[in-house]
């Protein structure tokens, strides 16, 4: 249920959120540059539709059919848009994400961002833990992570992102990075969300691996229930019959994602095809479509990275990328930042 305010006094709002808490229900105040509106979450709330409608200052009442209430456009008619640094996701232009796959190395991690730098990148990413398919594989270096993550940001001035994998390491990831990451492998890991959901840093939520969009979505809701509503959604393709790309890049999910809610939403091209040679073209694919921003991967020696060597640029490739892909920016109006 959400309940829209006319001109309500202080008082008159307090009143409400004291009738919506009296009746078991949790309260979440959307402030537009309209309207406000108060979303109103618990079962059997729309049984009260007629007694909130009555209450001063109430201007409208409404049930919310959706079942991801507070990501629906159905609560939140105006587009989000969520800064991270100084990069802004969601209001007409595109926030570019850039960073290796892992951070290997001291050396490694503050020579990619040396080198990404001069070309205007602002947020860094870079993960400290691997979600691996076999546990032989490069696993990350953990939480000692955290200070070469400080030293990108004391140095080169970059916001930092970095994923999470367990409810125990949000702490101290969060009170270091800019933002947080959901891998796609813990998008239903639901006491993680909701973890991430009681931090006030912003969180990347990328889509699972064969999850539907509607999934996706309520995944995100575990996060904004919990009181966090600056979620990013980052689509990173999903696992079809297809292998000649690592997954198949559903492009699509893009503009249904707008269509269906107001949370900005990214394109990953590197997991999306696992394929260097994909990378450009579906990322010229993910701007016309309507992407809010791009998650790309970039090593300093991609032939020496511990983890998806395959799929990730040199900077030198990185800068050509970056000039390809402004036109289509510019094309659709938007601008490349």
């Amino acid at each position: 249920m959400i309940i829209v305010l006319g001109k309500a006094s202080e008082k008159q709002v307090q009143q409400i959120l004291d009738k919506i808490k009296e009746k078991g229900f949790k309260p979440h105040v959307i402030q537009g540059s309209q309207k406000t509106v108060i979303a109103v979450i618990g079962n059997n709330a729309a049984a009260f539709i007629e007694e909130f409608r009555q209450m001063p200052g109430v201007e409208s009442v409404a049930q919310v059919s959706a079942a991801f209430k507070l990501a629906s456009k159905e609560t939140h008619h105006e587009k989000t848009s969520i800064k991270v640094g100084s990069e802004v996701f969601g209001k007409g232009n595109i926030g570019i994400i850039a960073g290796p796959c892992g951070v290997e190395s001291e050396e490694q991690t503050l020579n990619t961002a040396k080198a990404l730098q001069p070309l205007g990148v602002k947020f860094f990413r870079a993960s400290i833990f691997k979600p691996r398919t076999s546990p032989y594989d490069f696993q990350g270096i953990g939480l000692k992570g955290l200070e070469i993550l400080e030293k990108v940001r004391s140095q080169y001035g970059m916001a930092i992102e970095t994923e999470v994998m367990d409810v125990r390491d949000v702490k101290p990831v969060s009170e270091v990075v800019d933002c947080l990451r959901i891998g796609a492998r813990n998008m239903q890991n639901f006491d993680l969300l909701k973890e991430v959901g009681r931090q006030e840093k912003p969180v990347i939520l990328k889509r699972g691996l064969s999850a539907t969009i509607k999934e996706w979505l309520m995944a995100a809701e575990y996060i904004l229930s919990e009181g966090n509503n600056k979620v990013i959604l980052c689509e990173r393709g999903i696992r079809t019959f297809e292998t000649e790309a690592r997954n198949t890049a559903d492009i699509s999910a893009i503009p249904l994602v707008h269509l269906m809610s107001h949370l900005p939403v990214i394109f990953d091209p590197n997991h999306s095809t696992g394929r260097k040679d994909l990378i450009l073209p579906l990322s010229k694919a993910a701007i016309a479509a309507g992407a809010d921003g791009l998650l790309v991967e970039v090593h300093e020696h991609p032939e020496k990275a511990l983890s998806d060597a395959k799929q990730q640029f040199t900077p030198k490739e990185f800068a050509q990328f970056l000039q390809e892909i402004r036109p289509i920016a510019k094309a659709v109006g938007k601008t490349i930042i």
